[in-house]
């Protein structure tokens, strides 16, 4: 089997033919309830398996693509770095008190891993210092530097990237006073090496993202359904409060509040409008509706939006019109899929996304971003909402192989069921891309959810 078709396979993937009417890719969820969801100690046992075989597959990969021999990261309690909870074994709910954790890459290749911390952190990590105070803890690390003698030290310091930002300035006057003058002259800055790390996904990463995705899409599912919504009683803030209390259920975190708002005929919904969706409203047949969710799982996170219409009175079927728009928004997904490369920039990915729905007279927003162990993962910026034109430094970053993104967007769609009033068809699925082709890693919506 080859691994596109392995993929596929564990992403439960849906291949169909393209036609005007019919994507790729398309996969329909029921409820939650049809998919297992590990428990605390579980998790901490696949997280713990997925960094150790992180560590020793991608970091010395990484750390010698962008030429580090060292790499520190020095946080405290309170102060955590941003990269740390991805570096350190489960269960970790801080850094107690000062932990340092140093990575050396030998001539070998191989990547030793050290810390230097008053409370060894055991697996995956050789404790190099242990036990004494924090003036003892600050002369180990210099001495294990000078003697290591690396080329180039690399530390989190970054001015356009929060997430390779994290040593504080105390810790970082901290280090320099601990180090000869010769040493703080190699000190450079990590920030290639933590977006590289922090973006690129596992093989073993790849075998679980399809479950969490797929945890995201059959709640939305269960939201978007009669099991919840009660047209003409039920509204927007009720079934954005069923989202998150149904994950609090499955005990999987959320990183921002779910929500959910309705389009109608009436609400005005202009071409240069960012947005068209309203909350605060009871739902009405004849509505459709939008939500917007993300959690994170076994250390991945999601992005996921999806629509649903409400029939009305004696309805059976989604109007032609909205079957027709929801496949304008899967057309603009495959114009911003197919123009990814390795290697090509997020600006340039967005530019030449533009260029193909003007030429397909699609009212496209592009807006798409990295996804892994945040939501808003850093990579390559694919548009913003508020930013159709090029995005400095974050949409100037390349497009690497294994790396995932939340495709984002929407289309705006005229229907004469609306007196030509726009529909805004928007948009995120979960995706791979490895190298050649973009994966939905539990496939996309392509059929509307009905509320009968």
């Amino acid at each position: 089997m080859s691994l596109l078709s392995r993929f596929c396979l564990l992403a439960g993937l849906i291949i169909t033919s393209t036609n005007a009417a019919e994507y790729s890719q398309g996969r329909v969820f029921a409820s939650a309830d049809q998919l297992a969801v590990l428990d605390f100690q579980a998790r901490a046992a696949t997280e713990n398996r997925l960094l150790n075989d992180r560590l020793e597959t991608l970091l010395p990969e990484l750390m010698a693509a962008t030429e580090l021999d060292m790499w520190l990261v020095i946080n405290r309690e309170y102060a955590e770095d941003p990269v740390y909870f991805t570096l350190v074994p489960q269960p970790t709910f801080a850094a107690r008190r000062t932990t340092m954790l140093v990575f050396v890459r030998n001539d070998d290749g191989k990547v030793e891993r050290l810390s230097v911390n008053r409370y060894p952190l055991g697996e995956p990590y050789d404790s190099a210092w242990a036990g004494g105070n924090l003036d003892d803890q600050w002369q180990a690390l210099g001495e294990l530097i000078a003697n290591k003698d690396p080329r180039k030290i690399g530390i989190n310091v970054s001015r356009d990237w929060p997430v390779a930002d994290g040593l504080t300035e105390g810790l970082h006057q901290r280090l320099l006073d601990v180090l000869p003058e010769s040493l703080e002259q190699r000190l450079v800055s990590a920030e290639d090496l933590v977006i590289r790390w922090v973006e690129t996904r596992s093989v073993a990463e790849l075998e679980v993202y399809p479950q969490v995705v797929s945890l995201a899409r059959a709640v939305i599912a269960e939201a978007f359904s009669n099991q919840v919504i009660t047209p003409g009683v039920t509204t927007t803030d009720e079934v954005a409060w069923y989202i998150r209390n149904r994950f609090a259920e499955l005990q999987l975190p959320i990183w921002f509040m779910p929500y959910v708002t309705l389009q109608r005929q009436g609400f005005n919904c202009a071409d240069e409008q960012a947005f068209c969706g309203q909350s605060g409203h009871t739902i009405q047949r004849g509505d459709v509706l939008h939500t917007d969710v993300g959690i994170c799982y076994l250390k991945l996170c999601t992005d996921t939006q999806e629509m649903a219409y409400v029939l009305p009175l004696n309805a059976t079927e989604v109007p032609d019109e909205l079957v027709a728009a929801l496949g304008k928004g899967n057309q603009w997904q495959d114009q911003l899929t197919g123009n990814f490369s390795s290697g090509r920039s997020g600006n340039e990915v967005l530019a030449n996304t533009i260029a193909a729905s003007e030429a397909s007279q699609l009212n496209s927003s592009t807006y798409t971003h990295p996804l892994g162990f945040y939501g808003h993962a850093p990579g390559p910026t694919i548009g913003m909402w508020d930013n159709q034109g090029p995005t400095p430094i974050r949409g100037d970053w390349p497009v690497y192989p294994n790396t995932a993104y939340a495709i984002e967007g929407n289309v705006k769609v005229p229907v004469k069921l609306w007196d030509n009033q726009n529909v805004q068809i928007m948009l995120e699925q979960s995706a791979y891309f490895d190298g050649e082709t973009v994966h939905y890693l539990a496939g996309r919506q392509t059929q509307w959810h009905v509320i009968r």
